[in-house]
């Protein structure tokens, strides 16, 4: 009896001490690609949550139907946020990742030669035809860019979250 005893009571600790051993959840660095519209080769503005929480799994919120926007994944602190429900992939000022056309900081009146024409002229932004869909280019009083966003919608079917 005494005997198991004391191997049920080791078996409750043994379970107490695998408990305690947790793995760090690596992020890839966000590698994104603005003319080909991909974050890190996989990642489109059509991937769904699963698709991207897969890939990156590091993220630091997640959204449902339920919410103002629609579904979504976001990664506050490297300042990307995927809205899966509209089809479209923010970036923010603080992103800290790889563009494959240095486009944060960039004057307004420069980004004909890498872009073309806008398709679409705001006082604080324009839109950009490409490939895939829609790039939009946001500026600060500056008149430099300090928010990206892109789809695979066309500026007539594009639904924002403000």
């Amino acid at each position: 009896m005494k005997t198991i005893i004391i191997f049920l009571f080791s078996l409750a600790l043994w379970t107490g001490v695998e408990g305690q051993l947790k793995t760090t959840v690596k992020c890839a660095d966000f590698n994104i690609d603005i003319l080909g519209g991909t974050v890190n080769k996989d990642i489109i503005p059509n991937s769904t949550i699963g698709q991207i929480k897969l890939h990156l799994p590091c993220f630091t919120g997640s959204e449902g139907d339920s919410s103002k926007c629609g579904e979504g994944v976001f990664y506050k602190d490297k300042d990307v946020y995927f809205y899966t429900s509209r089809h479209y992939i923010e970036i923010g000022p603080h992103y800290k990742g790889t563009l494959s056309i240095p486009l944060f900081g960039a004057p307004r009146n420069s980004l004909f030669k890498l872009l073309g024409d806008p398709q679409v002229k705001d006082v604080n932004w324009d839109a950009f035809q490409t490939a895939y869909g829609i790039l939009i280019l946001y500026y600060n009083s500056a008149s430099k860019v300090d928010k990206i966003q892109f789809s695979s919608e066309n500026a007539n079917t594009i639904r924002l979250c403000q």
